[in-house]
């Protein structure tokens, strides 16, 4: 069972400030998580959380998280602005990309962001885009195939298949990369690599650090090049069904721990520094969108139509994604009624749940709609003229901020040559 972390009575005062739809975040409960993950890795000498904002790129946000001493991970020219008007600067600031443009290589390079390149045709792009090489350069790497992760009665568990991702060199285009940006002038060097997504396995990151750690000691043997940093990227997922079990992040830290102790420290590297850009991690439980039953239609099937809709929440609509759903007053009624629960768009697709079993549902009652903290927002989009909601920040001592108001029609129709 999911409990929201705003009661009943909370919610409806703050709907009467801000009507519903929208999205509201913990900020208590976010403090905690990036206090977790920093203990878990305070082993590891300057580890470093760079959130990654396309989860949820909202300035009060970002600077939450920068007080509790992450960085930013950017992956568009926008975000790195959002992420300098935030206050982040230097190596604080990751810059991830891929299909990159030239501004967006420039802008990262006048912040100081340590670049991550995607391909190893950005190895002359780079030099050509900002004339020169920086000091310090990370390079993504595929591994290709099918990622897989521990054994059980049916076989091995396909975690992922980077072979079919467009991110990331091949491991023979790491070797020529890495030669070709000492030749131009880097002196320190970072591995990254993202090999599958939202895992709920406390094995994921160790077996993923393996195969970095093991990576960049070949790496440093064949090319001579400093290896100071390895980036285990994203990846850890959260619950969303209620019936699973979310990842011990302590567990997690300690078999990363073990691994660098068993591959690194033998090969003279034991001064590595570690990073993460983790994003749904980091905000996913921690954020709900708010809406409220506004009708109820009986034909073939039994639907309850909220406020909300896929404009403010995609990923049931495009993924098929669960999002668990809390009737506010209601959490020990019996689960008795099976609904689909759907928004407004002129899309058969945008419904938050599909024969979902849910108390019965009235009018006016209201609906927490869990783990949109990250991805959730900021996927949102104007399809039939739908604008996108507020999102508010519940603060640690019970009072409320608006963080991002709401959209109206002016903001729709700013854009518009008439």
């Amino acid at each position: 069972m999911k409990t929201p972390f705003v009661t009943k009575a909370q919610l409806e005062e703050i709907a009467a400030k801000y009507p519903t739809p929208f999205h509201l975040y913990d900020e208590k409960g976010m403090r905690a998580n990036a206090r977790g993950l920093n203990q878990a890795f305070a082993w590891n000498r300057s580890f470093r959380e760079y959130f990654a904002v396309k989860a949820t790129p909202t300035p009060a946000i970002l600077k939450v998280l920068k007080s509790e001493g992450c960085g930013v991970d950017c992956s568009s020219l926008t975000e790195l602005m959002l992420a300098e008007k935030c206050g982040f600067q230097g190596h604080e600031i990751m810059f991830t990309s891929n299909n990159t443009l030239a501004e967006e290589f420039q802008l990262a390079h006048r912040l100081g962001a340590i670049i991550n390149l995607d391909d190893i045709t950005h190895v002359d792009f780079l030099e050509r885009s900002i004339g020169c090489i920086p000091e310090t350069v990370f390079c993504r790497y595929n591994p290709g195939g099918v990622f897989t992760l521990g054994e059980s009665k049916e076989g091995f568990q396909v975690m992922d298949t980077p072979g079919e991702a467009k991110y990331g060199m091949t491991r023979a285009q790491l070797t020529e990369a890495f030669r070709a940006l000492k030749r131009k002038g880097a002196r320190h060097f970072g591995l990254h690599a993202f090999l599958a997504s939202n895992t709920i396995s406390n094995e994921y990151y160790p077996e993923l650090a393996g195969i970095l750690f093991r990576l960049a000691v070949e790496l440093q043997e064949e090319t001579g090049c400093q290896i100071r940093y390895i980036n285990l990227s994203g990846g850890i997922g959260i619950p969303y069904l209620p019936e699973q079990e979310p990842i011990d992040i302590a567990a997690v830290g300690e078999g990363v721990r073990r691994k660098y102790e068993e591959i690194l420290v033998p090969a003279g590297m034991g001064d590595v520094e570690l990073c993460s850009e983790l994003g749904r991690y980091m905000m996913g439980p921690y954020g709900c969108l708010v809406t409220r039953a506004i009708h109820e239609k009986h034909i073939y099937k039994e639907y309850i139509g909220v406020d909300a809709c896929a404009a403010d929440l995609m990923r049931p609509a495009v993924y098929g994604a669960y999002h668990h759903i809390t009737v506010m007053g209601k959490e020990d009624a019996p689960c008795d009624h099976t609904y689909d629960v759907t928004g407004a768009l002129c899309e058969n697709c945008d419904k938050f749940a599909v024969d979902r079993p849910l108390p019965a549902i009235e009018t006016g009652d209201l609906l927490v709609i869990h783990d949109t903290g990250a991805h959730g927002h900021c996927m949102g989009y104007n399809y039939n003229g739908k604008l996108r909601s507020a999102e508010l920040l519940l603060k640690e001592d019970g009072g409320v901020e608006m963080i991002r108001r709401a959209e109206t029609p002016e903001d729709y129709f700013a854009t518009i040559v008439w």
